[in-house]
């Protein structure tokens, strides 16, 4: 018999429909319930893709017996975390605050004013692994909610107080002061004393892409080459390094291109095989930001196979937006749809070359639990040598052995799909499409880009420039969070400083009001994750560090300075320079808990800049500036007499481009060329 979850859209929802827990989908209407029969609740969080989600729901939910004691007993309900972040962050905080550790599925047992009281991540059917079984669990806090309720009160009120005053001192003050430049080279020695110099990437397995580390370590590279130049080159090896093994690790699926979340071991080989949206977008664009830099093809073409898998596999050539994620397991069993027995091998491979076999480590016994993995364990050089290939006969076997193998593995049960669409990771891939177009000047990128961001718009956006949160076969649900609103401005703003465009700004402008309003914290600074409008949790929390993707606010501060210099807004400058100079010390002390707030603050080091490109054959200037690499500078075009924009106001002048450089609302006088522009930004940071 189907349970409440039967009417929700979210796959994760969806698949706990059929358990015979009597599942509530979140809101008001499970805690009345608890509130009329005085029971506790249990709010039990997961989402789609995640591996031990669907491992206690066979072993625990799936139980008849355990089902009926926790309708018995409890007020159960199910949260997909992508569906519902601010749930899902509260109660993480609330479980890391109780345990020191956390994850998914994340169970929360809560009174029915939703104060929480207890919590644990995976619990298994019988004591092991060092943990109690999901009944013994469930059996203590019966007894304790009927035998200690004055306990359970007080120590749900103390950790409530606990989570109001954490996201109060989340938003401490900091010393009003120059950025130096030694605030950015200690970032820079931070990140490189947790680098791990031989595998890439920094600190033990398991191992996170941290893309705004690597971004962060390959601009100062940029600008501090020649004033520092062994700390440059470290952190110009360590990016690439990081970049480079997780090409070459199984992270990266090598046959049909996008990463999965995490590599569980220390050298790459071994991922959680599920794949998400964001982490694609994210490592995109610094993948496109080292393409910049180095120009090497490597990183094009895993740049080019990593958005056809995004388009082909999450969505966008059947919807115009991107789905939210594949699952790790297929067939109950985790990364089947991705390992290679031999016995597979030699049935689909046939008639591949040896040396494909051998750069790939496909061997009899495996590379892990008897299955292979494929991975590049042989450097191109070395398997040409060794197989006596020159470079064309060798891309040509590997590209005909690769599309071999594709099409092999098409033909098996493919894993589960989150086919939900969360507009804050569908901003995150519409800014990566733009910087895939800058980085490779491909054309095909900008005009998706397009495409995709009027495909949020008409989805997402409501007449009062409200966002919503999640999209699914035409409906629309749930209000959105700060990050919807802070990513979908700063895609607005790059796709509009990279095609042109003032309506895009328009929009962004806008949306940028509607935040102030209803996510601004009482003094000012920092921004609530959830809007005033909502009245579903008990704290509204500020997030100030980056987790799985870019803290909110570390985007709002650069959409703060963008925008305010655009639409010459001084209390958004100012209020970008306050939250920077509030974070500036907690960044420098853990800049890989807070990188996002790290790369803006070493462009704001470097001197933020605009440039106004203002004539009739404006849109082709910035393209053509777009292709160096400046990114503490943001650029515009005005193509036509009458602009929007009040930075652009009297910047129209017909018969030639001009070249206005603009710090702030202030703006040197104008020059006609990219390479004069060019001049007058040298000089001024030689200033």
């Amino acid at each position: 018999m189907p349970n409440r979850l039967q009417y929700e859209s979210s796959p994760y929802l969806q698949q706990h429909a059929h358990n015979p827990v009597d599942w509530y989908p979140w809101g008001n209407e499970a805690f009345e319930r608890a509130r009329q029969e005085h029971k506790p609740v249990l709010v039990s969080i997961g989402y789609s893709a995640c591996h031990w989600c669907h491992v206690m729901e066979h072993e625990s939910f799936e139980d008849p017996a355990v089902a009926a004691f926790m309708n018995e007993h409890f007020i159960n309900i199910k949260v997909d975390r992508e569906e519902h972040p601010d749930v899902d962050h509260l109660y993480m905080d609330a479980l890391q605050a109780m345990t020191g550790s956390g994850g998914w599925p994340l169970n929360m047992f809560v009174t029915p004013d939703r104060k929480p009281f207890y919590g644990g991540t995976y619990f298994p059917p019988e004591n092991r692994y060092g943990r109690s079984s999901w009944r013994q669990l469930l059996e203590a806090l019966h007894r304790a909610w009927h035998e200690k309720p004055e306990e359970i009160r007080l120590q749900s009120e103390q950790m409530l107080e606990h989570l109001k005053q954490a996201s109060l001192v989340a938003a401490a003050t900091g010393h009003d002061e120059a950025i130096s430049l030694s605030v950015v080279d200690t970032i820079a020695a931070n990140l490189l004393q947790q680098a791990d110099t031989e595998e890439g990437g920094f600190g033990p397995a398991p191992k996170f892409p941290a893309t705004g580390s690597i971004r962060y370590l390959l601009e100062y590279q940029h600008y501090h080459r020649d004033r520092q130049p062994e700390r440059a080159q470290a952190a110009w090896q360590q990016a690439l390094l990081s970049l480079d093994k997780m090409i070459g690790g199984g992270i990266y699926d090598q046959l049909g291109g996008g990463f999965a979340r995490y590599a569980t071991d220390r050298e790459w080989l071994v991922p959680h095989f599920e794949k998400m949206l964001y982490d694609n977008a994210l490592l995109v664009e610094v993948l496109s930001t080292a393409c910049r830099l180095t120009g090497r093809a490597e990183y094009k073409e895993v740049i080019r196979e990593t958005i056809a898998f995004c388009r082909r596999e999450l969505g966008f050539m059947v919807t115009g937006g991107f789905w939210c994620a594949l699952d790790a397991d297929s067939e109950g069993e985790e990364g089947k749809f991705y390992t290679w027995t031999m016995a597979e091998w030699r049935a689909a491979a046939a008639d591949i070359h040896p040396a494909v076999q051998q750069y790939f480590d496909v061997t009899e016994a495996g590379n892990w639990e008897g299955t292979n993995i494929l991975h590049r364990a042989v450097p191109e050089a070395a398997i040409r040598d060794a197989f006596s290939l020159d470079a064309a006969d060798w891309e040509r076997l590997l590209r005909e052995a690769k599309e071999q193998l594709f099409a092999a593995r098409s033909g098996r049960i493919r894993p589960g799909t989150d086919d939900k669409q969360l507009l804050s990771w569908n901003a995150l891939m519409n800014i990566a499409l733009v910087e895939a177009f800058i980085a490779l000047d491909e054309p095909g990128y900008l005009e998706d880009a397009r495409n995709h961001m009027r495909w949020m718009l008409q989805c997402f956006l409501q007449a009062d420039d409200s966002l919503m949160h999640v999209y699914k076969e035409g409906l629309v649900r749930i209000p959105g969070k700060l990050d919807d609103y802070a990513y979908l401005v700063k895609a607005l703003c790059r796709l509009a400083t990279a095609g042109g465009g003032e309506q895009w700004l328009e929009t962004a402008a806008r949306l940028m009001r509607y935040t102030d309003r209803h996510f601004l914290q009482e003094d000012n600074r920092f921004y609530y994750f959830s809007s005033s409008l909502q009245d579903d949790i008990p704290v509204r929390k500020t997030e100030l560090y980056d987790g799985a993707t870019p803290s909110a606010n570390a985007v709002m501060m650069e959409n703060l300075w963008l925008m305010g210099s655009l639409y010459e807004e001084g209390r958004w400058i100012a209020r970008s320079e306050a939250m920077l100079q509030a974070m500036k010390q907690t960044v420098m002390r853990y800049p890989g808990s807070f990188a996002c707030w790290a790369i803006f603050l070493q462009r704001y080091q470097a001197g933020l800049k605009q440039l106004v490109i203002a004539g009739a054959s404006a849109q082709p200037a910035l393209e053509q500036w777009n292709r160096r690499f400046h990114p503490e500078v943001s650029a515009i075009a005005v193509s036509g007499e009458k602009p929007v924009l009040p930075a652009a106001q009297g910047k129209y002048r017909p018969g030639s481009e001009y070249f206005y450089l603009c710090s702030g609302m202030s703006c040197l006088p104008p020059v006609t060329s990219i390479d004069a522009a060019e001049d007058l930004l040298s000089k001024q940071r030689a200033d």
